[in-house]
Protein backbone atom coordinates (compact mmCIF):
# COMPACT_ATOMS: atom_id res chain seq x y z
CA UNK A 1 0.00 0.00 0.00
CA UNK A 2 1.20 3.62 -1.07
CA UNK A 3 -0.17 6.33 1.13
CA UNK A 4 0.96 10.21 0.36
CA UNK A 5 0.91 12.82 3.07
CA UNK A 6 1.04 16.33 1.88
CA UNK A 7 0.38 19.94 3.22
CA UNK A 8 1.57 23.24 3.63
CA UNK A 9 4.44 23.53 6.33
CA UNK A 10 3.61 23.41 10.40
CA UNK A 11 0.39 21.22 9.05
CA UNK A 12 1.57 17.98 11.10
CA UNK A 13 1.86 16.29 7.74
CA UNK A 14 5.64 14.48 8.91
CA UNK A 15 4.06 14.32 12.28
CA UNK A 16 1.47 12.50 11.21
CA UNK A 17 2.93 10.35 8.31
CA UNK A 18 5.76 8.77 10.71
CA UNK A 19 3.10 8.18 13.12
CA UNK A 20 0.83 6.48 10.25
CA UNK A 21 4.26 4.66 8.94
CA UNK A 22 4.54 3.48 12.72
CA UNK A 23 1.02 2.40 13.08
CA UNK A 24 1.42 0.56 9.53
CA UNK A 25 4.52 -1.16 10.05
CA UNK A 26 5.63 0.31 7.00
CA UNK A 27 8.54 3.06 5.69
CA UNK A 28 8.25 6.60 5.91
CA UNK A 29 10.07 8.44 2.98
CA UNK A 30 9.74 12.25 4.11
CA UNK A 31 10.58 14.48 0.72
CA UNK A 32 11.13 17.38 3.71
CA UNK A 33 14.14 15.79 4.98
CA UNK A 34 15.74 15.15 1.72
CA UNK A 35 15.06 18.97 0.74
CA UNK A 36 16.99 19.80 4.66
CA UNK A 37 19.90 17.62 3.31
CA UNK A 38 19.97 19.17 0.53
CA UNK A 39 19.75 22.89 1.81
CA UNK A 40 22.18 21.65 4.37
CA UNK A 41 24.64 20.31 2.25
CA UNK A 42 25.05 23.63 0.29
CA UNK A 43 24.98 25.65 3.03
CA UNK A 44 21.44 27.25 3.12
CA UNK A 45 18.04 27.14 5.11
CA UNK A 46 15.01 25.99 3.84
CA UNK A 47 13.85 29.19 2.77
CA UNK A 48 16.95 30.40 1.19
CA UNK A 49 17.26 26.99 -0.82
CA UNK A 50 13.26 27.34 -1.45
CA UNK A 51 14.07 30.93 -3.29
CA UNK A 52 17.46 29.92 -4.50
CA UNK A 53 15.46 26.55 -6.38
CA UNK A 54 13.09 29.46 -8.47
CA UNK A 55 16.44 30.11 -10.37
CA UNK A 56 17.82 26.38 -10.55
CA UNK A 57 15.16 24.27 -11.52
CA UNK A 58 17.43 21.11 -10.83
CA UNK A 59 16.89 21.24 -7.04
CA UNK A 60 12.94 20.82 -7.57
CA UNK A 61 13.25 18.05 -10.49
CA UNK A 62 16.11 15.75 -8.36
CA UNK A 63 14.15 15.81 -5.24
CA UNK A 64 11.05 15.12 -7.23
CA UNK A 65 12.47 12.53 -9.49
CA UNK A 66 13.57 10.87 -6.67
CA UNK A 67 9.95 10.75 -4.95
CA UNK A 68 8.58 10.03 -7.60
CA UNK A 69 10.38 6.84 -8.13
CA UNK A 70 9.60 5.72 -4.62
CA UNK A 71 5.94 6.23 -5.70
CA UNK A 72 6.42 3.65 -8.50
CA UNK A 73 8.88 1.49 -7.35
CA UNK A 74 8.23 0.75 -3.89
CA UNK A 75 4.77 -0.41 -1.40
CA UNK A 76 4.50 -0.56 1.79
CA UNK A 77 5.18 3.29 2.45
CA UNK A 78 4.22 6.50 3.68
CA UNK A 79 5.10 8.95 0.87
CA UNK A 80 5.48 12.32 2.43
CA UNK A 81 5.90 16.02 0.40
CA UNK A 82 4.07 18.87 -0.68
CA UNK A 83 3.78 17.00 -4.09
CA UNK A 84 3.47 13.45 -2.79
CA UNK A 85 -0.08 13.19 -3.98
CA UNK A 86 0.72 14.91 -7.18
CA UNK A 87 3.76 12.78 -7.26
CA UNK A 88 2.82 9.16 -6.75
CA UNK A 89 -0.28 9.56 -9.29
CA UNK A 90 -1.76 6.51 -10.12
CA UNK A 91 0.17 4.53 -7.86
CA UNK A 92 -1.29 6.16 -4.48
CA UNK A 93 -3.90 4.07 -2.66
CA UNK A 94 -4.97 6.56 -0.22
CA UNK A 95 -3.84 10.31 -0.54
CA UNK A 96 -4.23 12.73 1.96
CA UNK A 97 -3.93 16.45 2.53
CA UNK A 98 -3.23 18.28 5.56
CA UNK A 99 -3.85 21.90 6.48
CA UNK A 100 -4.28 24.34 9.40
CA UNK A 101 -4.65 28.09 9.35
CA UNK A 102 -1.60 29.94 9.14
CA UNK A 103 -1.51 31.32 12.75
CA UNK A 104 -1.70 27.86 14.18
CA UNK A 105 1.26 26.64 11.35
CA UNK A 106 3.17 29.09 12.14
CA UNK A 107 3.45 28.47 15.88
CA UNK A 108 3.84 25.40 15.00
CA UNK A 109 6.95 26.13 13.71
CA UNK A 110 7.93 28.78 15.80
CA UNK A 111 7.71 26.32 18.37
CA UNK A 112 9.55 23.53 16.73
CA UNK A 113 12.09 25.73 15.26
CA UNK A 114 12.81 27.85 18.50
CA UNK A 115 11.67 31.15 16.69
CA UNK A 116 9.80 33.89 16.82
CA UNK A 117 6.02 33.20 15.90
CA UNK A 118 6.08 36.35 13.67
CA UNK A 119 9.41 35.51 11.54
CA UNK A 120 7.97 31.88 11.40
CA UNK A 121 4.46 33.21 9.62
CA UNK A 122 6.87 35.30 7.62
CA UNK A 123 9.56 32.68 6.38
CA UNK A 124 6.23 29.97 6.01
CA UNK A 125 4.12 32.71 4.15
CA UNK A 126 7.59 33.24 1.62
CA UNK A 127 8.33 29.88 1.02
CA UNK A 128 4.67 29.03 0.42
CA UNK A 129 4.76 31.91 -2.11
CA UNK A 130 7.97 30.44 -3.87
CA UNK A 131 6.79 27.24 -4.04
CA UNK A 132 3.26 27.88 -5.41
CA UNK A 133 4.97 30.11 -8.51
CA UNK A 134 7.81 26.63 -9.17
CA UNK A 135 5.09 24.06 -9.18
CA UNK A 136 2.82 26.23 -11.55
CA UNK A 137 5.69 27.22 -13.63
CA UNK A 138 7.49 23.59 -13.38
CA UNK A 139 5.06 20.91 -13.73
CA UNK A 140 1.47 23.09 -14.06
CA UNK A 141 0.16 22.16 -10.73
CA UNK A 142 -2.37 23.97 -8.66
CA UNK A 143 -0.92 23.20 -5.33
CA UNK A 144 -4.32 24.66 -4.08
CA UNK A 145 -6.09 22.18 -6.46
CA UNK A 146 -7.17 20.01 -3.59
CA UNK A 147 -9.31 17.62 -5.85
CA UNK A 148 -7.00 15.21 -6.16
CA UNK A 149 -6.94 14.05 -2.17
CA UNK A 150 -9.19 11.35 -0.81
CA UNK A 151 -9.78 13.23 2.25
CA UNK A 152 -8.44 16.64 3.19
CA UNK A 153 -8.08 17.60 7.12
CA UNK A 154 -7.95 20.74 9.06
CA UNK A 155 -5.60 19.69 11.49
CA UNK A 156 -5.96 22.09 14.04
CA UNK A 157 -8.81 20.86 15.32
CA UNK A 158 -7.88 17.67 17.11
CA UNK A 159 -5.23 16.59 18.82
CA UNK A 160 -2.43 15.14 17.59
CA UNK A 161 -2.87 11.31 19.04
CA UNK A 162 -6.53 11.76 17.95
CA UNK A 163 -5.96 13.01 14.89
CA UNK A 164 -3.43 9.81 14.29
CA UNK A 165 -6.40 7.51 14.92
CA UNK A 166 -8.70 9.64 12.54
CA UNK A 167 -5.98 8.62 9.76
CA UNK A 168 -5.71 5.05 10.63
CA UNK A 169 -10.11 4.95 10.93
CA UNK A 170 -9.76 6.18 7.31
CA UNK A 171 -6.93 3.79 6.00
CA UNK A 172 -8.57 1.02 7.88
CA UNK A 173 -12.28 1.84 5.98
CA UNK A 174 -10.30 1.78 2.74
CA UNK A 175 -11.92 -0.60 0.24
CA UNK A 176 -9.91 -1.08 -3.01
CA UNK A 177 -12.46 -3.28 -4.84
CA UNK A 178 -14.86 0.22 -4.62
CA UNK A 179 -11.51 2.52 -5.71
CA UNK A 180 -12.39 4.62 -9.08
CA UNK A 181 -9.68 7.05 -8.89
CA UNK A 182 -6.56 5.37 -9.13
CA UNK A 183 -5.63 7.01 -12.68
CA UNK A 184 -3.03 9.39 -13.87
CA UNK A 185 -4.18 13.45 -12.47
CA UNK A 186 -4.97 15.20 -15.72
CA UNK A 187 -2.60 17.18 -17.47
CA UNK A 188 0.63 16.65 -14.94
CA UNK A 189 3.48 15.99 -16.94
CA UNK A 190 5.70 13.26 -14.69
CA UNK A 191 8.68 14.21 -17.15
CA UNK A 192 11.18 15.13 -14.50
Amino acid sequence: MLITVSGPPGSGKSTNAAGLADALSVDHVSGGDIFREMAADRGMTPVEFNEHAENDRDIDRDLDRRLREIATTRDGVVLESRLAGWLAGKYADLRFWLDAPVAVRAERIADREGKPVDRAREETLRRETSERKRYLEYYDIDIDDLSIYDAVYNTARWAPDRFLDALVATIAAYDPEHDEGKTPIEGVSYDF
